[in-house]
């Protein structure tokens, strides 16, 4: 092995905070001599970042772990390594171990900045499993700055305070912790230093970012500075809490050139009765009221949300309540789930589950719904001249460019390589429910 390259191929599955987590333990691994590649088969490490919110994806994500042991079988000394939620879950790491014990190194959520010291380890002592029960703040600063990268994430908290009684969340992220302000705009100025161009600012709830701060700075604030930096051209964020959607936010993004027209806002459920057992903390009317002061202050404003069927106790009326929410919101896209118990959490020992054949019905009849209004959205934009982000090659047709628009619509279209990272117009030619066509206007 002396003098060969060694690879690191890494996978990550769910959020976008989960994507963000890989990065990190990619650039680590690149710090301890690593070389970032694509292709399993060449791999000589091997890292897997959970995620636990749901139990399709942790199905998913065990049936990848279980591959991986075929690999590891052809290449004894492919190291394996399973990190993120889903390791950081109460009580999950002896489970995990038994069940895959060709796994190297087990990993949690509050310990990415130990990963380096983990690897060494690897190379003397052999497998291992390092699972913090509390996160170390001093340790949460992470600076990705590559080169030539057009779009980046910025954590810019960590945890969650809400307790929503379907979620795991705060149990394997913990409390909500947010970075000082000047540690984020350091990073993305890095960032836009070395070509970044879009920023995501992630966070569990962003809407409750810096309210343990003293002297008194809060999520506007962040946005509002952010909002000055040169040569950024567009900001985005997510998640919103709509119990914590204020006034001041909606006037910075309103008034913020380069903050994008896109909120993302999950209302989960259209009944009351449901969103108090969720512990949601809003009613439908405030939501319904929110997203009025959302679109009289910012036109053109895109909102999308996530929904979930299904959920202990809802009824037939609960579930029609939801549809007549969808139908009233008009949301650009809805992200929809059934239901799903995670251990740990209030709703998984709530009476009344909803049996699966109705779930499955229920979110049927949800996405035929939104895929209706997605349609109806995307139409209104036909005709209508818009500015891309140019981010590369289409996904499905190579002969194509992909970009976003400011309120996050994903437009393709035919295009020279050389518009790939500028900003450039396009008339929408074809609209169908999730994706535009357009052509260079």
């Amino acid at each position: 092995m002396s003098g060969e390259v060694r690879k690191v191929v890494t996978l990550a599955f769910g959020c976008q905070m989960s994507e963000r987590d890989a990065e990190t333990l990619t650039a680590l691994s690149v710090k301890e001599g690593y070389e970032r590649s694509a292709n399993l088969q060449e791999a000589d490490l091997v890292i897997v970042n959970t995620c636990c919110v749901r139990e399709s994806a942790e199905n998913k994500i065990l049936g990848k772990i279980g591959e991986l042991k075929k690999l590891k079988e052809q290449k004894p000394g492919l190291i394996i390594a399973i990190t993120g939620c889903m390791v950081q879950q109460p009580e999950a790491l002896e489970r995990l171990q038994k069940r895959a014990p060709h796994v190297d190194i087990w990993t949690g959520t509050y310990n990415l900045h130990n990963f380096p010291v983990i690897l060494q380890q690897i190379g003397t002592s052999g497998k291992t499993a390092f699972v913090c029960d509390k996160p170390d703040d001093s340790a949460e600063e992470f600076f990705l700055s590559e080169k030539g990268r057009l779009q980046a994430n910025v954590n810019i908290m960590y945890g969650c305070n809400n307790f929503c009684s379907y979620c795991i969340v705060p149990y394997v992220r913990g409390r909500e912790r947010s970075r000082r302000p000047e540690d984020i705009m350091q990073e993305i100025d890095t960032m836009v230093e070395n070509g970044c161009r879009e920023v995501t600012l992630l966070g569990q709830n962003v809407n409750s970012y810096g309210m343990e701060f003293l002297p008194a700075y809060d999520f506007a604030d962040l946005l509002q500075e952010i909002a000055q930096i040169p040569k950024l051209w567009r900001v985005r964020f997510m998640t919103s809490h709509p119990k914590d959607l204020s006034d001041k936010l909606i006037a910075a993004i309103a008034a913020g050139n380069n903050l994008c027209e896109h909120i993302h806002l999950p209302v989960q459920a259209g009944s009351n009765d449901i969103l108090h057992k969720m512990n949601r903390r809003y009613t439908r009317e405030y939501y319904l009221s929110r997203l009025e002061k959302i679109r009289q202050q910012i036109p053109g404003v895109s909102i999308t949300t996530d929904i979930i069927v299904g959920f202990p106790g809802e009824s037939e009326d609960d579930f029609r309540l939801t549809l007549d929410l969808v139908k009233q919101s008009n949301f650009s896209q809805a992200f929809t789930f059934m239901y799903s118990k995670r251990s740990g959490t209030l709703a998984a020992d709530m009476p009344e589950q909803v049996p699966l054949h109705i779930k499955k019905r229920r979110l049927q009849e949800l996405m035929n719904l939104q895929k209706e209004k997605s349609l109806a959205w995307r139409q209104k934009m036909l005709g209508q001249s818009y500015q891309i982000l140019v981010e590369g090659p289409s996904k499905t047709n190579s002969q194509r460019l992909t970009g976003r628009t400011r309120s996050n619509e994903l437009v393709v279209f035919k295009g020279d390589s050389s518009l790939i990272g500028t900003i450039t117009n396009v008339r929408i030619t074809e609209a169908g429910p999730w994706t535009l066509v357009g052509e260079i206007s």
